[in-house]
């Protein structure tokens, strides 16, 4: 008798594979001389939108996973994979150098497959979002601090303050 269902195992191992697919095009489409590329890098030549595409894209198949139950600490991971990708990835011609080295996707997967089949990764995300909170009020802080000594030269240089 033939059954008409599949197995969370199943369901698992489908998805992961339609995720390595979609991961593999983004950062592994391509090889030119032995260095593998892929879309990721060619859509970041195009400014603001495709840097926007791939942001959409990678954004996707975290919230996939996460709706599937990946843990919270893998799904943080995954975030600040991207978010370096898509921040460093913004930056004029830095950005265009770093997206062909660094594979956020690929790092994805690999978080993925370490935490699905080899069990690690588990527990909570405090640690990371503790950390990222930190690193965000440190650059928010050192950008106010920025602008306030660029506002302060700007007025003497004027002669308004």
């Amino acid at each position: 008798m033939k059954k008409d269902y599949l197995t969370p195992e199943e369901i698992r191992k489908n998805d992961f594979f339609w995720l390595d697919r979609i991961s593999s095009a983004l950062d592994n489409k391509f090889n030119l001389w032995g260095f593998r590329f892929g879309v990721d890098p060619i859509l970041n030549l195009i400014p603001y939108a495709g840097q926007v595409v791939s942001f959409g894209i990678s954004l996707v198949m975290i919230i996939f996973m996460f709706r599937n139950g990946v843990g919270s600490k893998v799904v943080a991971k995954m975030l600040v994979n991207i978010l370096l990708d898509a921040v460093i990835g913004a930056i004029p011609f830095v950005g265009y150098i770093f997206d062909f080295f660094f594979k956020a996707n690929r790092r994805n997967m690999t978080l993925l497959r370490e935490h699905y089949f080899e069990n690690k990764h588990q527990g909570s995300a405090k640690g990371i979002i503790v950390i990222i909170l930190i690193v965000l009020f440190i650059l928010c802080a050192a950008t106010f601090v920025f602008f306030w000594f660029v506002a302060r030269w700007l007025l003497t240089s004027l002669h308004l303050f």
